[in-house]
């Protein structure tokens, strides 16, 4: 009696698993297209709201490509050299202070466009903004050349003094 069970178990949830995936088919299926090449399921243009956009703008992150890995040690050198008495010099504390990963937006010019992060310190509220502002101070970076516009992510390490590190050109951590 109880194989029965487990059999029936086992076909019910198998056949729950094709439904589903049928389910998933039909609705990653590509739009049907009229004669005039038009979507046959598409909202007309009187039916769309002005102004809004069928597609999410989203802000994509450059790839960490050797050529963006090598703009990130520029740009890391450009913040150094204008804040050379700011850089911890040696390796730094186990325990820094904060770590905030950065994603700058630049421009083909180098021209900081925007800063935002995606990693932020909950207990030092205090640091994002600060390297905001000393990020766009730089404004512009140096020319990305043929990378163009793009964002690039760093890690940066803030030590308690107000001195910090860049992910990219760090001299690494002690280990007491």
């Amino acid at each position: 009696m109880t194989e029965h069970l487990l059999l029936r178990t086992g076909r019910t949830l198998g056949i729950f698993a094709i439904a589903l995936t049928l389910g998933a088919c039909s609705i990653l299926k590509p739009a049907e297209k009229t004669e005039d090449g038009k979507s046959a399921t598409a909202p007309t243009d009187e039916a769309a709201p002005p102004g809004k956009s069928d597609v999410p703008t989203v802000r994509l992150i450059t790839a960490q490509t050797p050529a963006v890995r090598a703009y990130r040690k520029t740009g890391a050198r450009h913040i150094y050299k204008a804040y050379a008495n700011r850089i911890y010099k040696g390796k730094i504390p186990p325990l820094v202070y904060a770590v905030v990963v950065v994603e700058t937006d630049i421009d083909a010019d180098g021209k900081v466009t925007n800063v935002s992060f995606s990693r932020v310190p909950s207990h030092a509220p205090e640091v994002p903004p600060m390297i905001a502002e000393l990020i766009k101070a730089t404004s512009p970076l140096p020319s990305p050349g043929k990378l163009g516009g793009h964002t690039y992510v760093d890690t940066w390490l803030w030590d308690k003094s107000g001195k910090f590190q860049l992910d990219s050109l760090t001299l690494g951590q002690r280990s007491r």
